[in-house]
């Protein structure tokens, strides 16, 4: 596989003001309290914050679908988002920075309209998926590893796998699958967005942008906001990934009975 591209650019550094929150969670001593944290910009998203913690037995919980909801409002988790959460669930900005920091759905830094995550794991790699990526870079002007165009329009990232072995390459856009894929087929995925067009994915919902998905991941999967339930219309599974369910049905075949406690016991007393 190509990677005529050399070395990946480094990522930028975060967008954050310098007296962000560290990966530990802390606020510098020398800086203001959380108090002083500006979370103005969820107060219109604050009935759903409370309906995402409810569902819950503890508050806690609810962290992850929150986030998400955070990056629904900001295109990704900034200081005042950690501080939004640990507010809401009563917990510290350092529990909400683990969280944030560990999960690569989380974003630290402003995610473009789309995002774009392209396979480069083994399988996929073996079949394009390393030289997908590098014409993607080239395309977007060498930018790398959740980088964004300068227009705005795209971010991409290197996926560890997207669990479609069966269909690769692959690559998804707002997690919504484009399976095999090539170099062409990617690149011109990646020109549509831009020109603003929202290509048909493989297998998946309609495509929307960034922002409307993460409201559907933190639970609003029916939110007139987001287009309702046609938001998340669309085949879900390609023949390839049923073949040998299929197969299975047509020809009778049945897997094992799962043994009980009771099966042993009766060994045990025929023994």
């Amino acid at each position: 596989m190509s990677r005529a591209l050399g070395p990946e650019a480094p990522a930028a550094p975060p967008v954050e003001p310098d007296h962000a929150i560290d990966e530990a969670g802390g606020v510098p001593a020398a800086h203001a309290a959380l108090s002083a944290v500006d979370i103005s910009m969820f107060d219109g998203v604050r009935d759903r914050a409370a309906a995402i913690i409810a569902r819950y037995p503890q508050p806690r919980s609810a962290l992850l679908p929150l986030l998400h909801l955070v990056q629904h409002v900001e295109g990704h988790v900034s200081r005042a988002g950690i501080a939004f959460c640990a507010e809401a669930l009563e917990i510290t900005t350092a529990e909400v920075s683990a969280v944030a920091t560990f999960y690569t759905m989380y974003k630290r830094e402003p995610v473009g309209r789309h995002l774009v995550s392209v396979c480069t794991n083994t399988l996929c790699a073996a079949l394009g998926g390393d030289d997908i990526y590098a014409a993607v870079r080239e395309r977007l002007d060498g930018i790398g590893h959740e980088q964004t165009s300068a227009d705005g329009a795209v971010t991409i990232e290197h996926a560890e796998c997207l669990a479609a072995c069966d269909l690769a390459p692959v690559l998804t856009v707002d997690y919504e699958f484009f399976d095999k894929q090539t170099v062409d087929s990617a690149v011109e995925i990646i020109e549509a967005l831009r020109r603003g067009e929202k290509p048909a994915p493989t297998r998946g919902a309609p495509l929307t942008n960034f922002r409307a998905v993460e409201l559907l991941l933190a639970g609003f999967y029916d939110d007139p906001a987001v287009g309702g339930l046609e938001a998340v219309a669309g085949p879900s599974a390609a023949e390839e990934s049923l073949r040998g369910a299929r197969l299975a049905e047509e020809r009778g075949w049945t897997a094992p009975a799962v043994p009980t406690a009771s099966d042993a016991s009766d060994e045990g007393d025929s023994a």
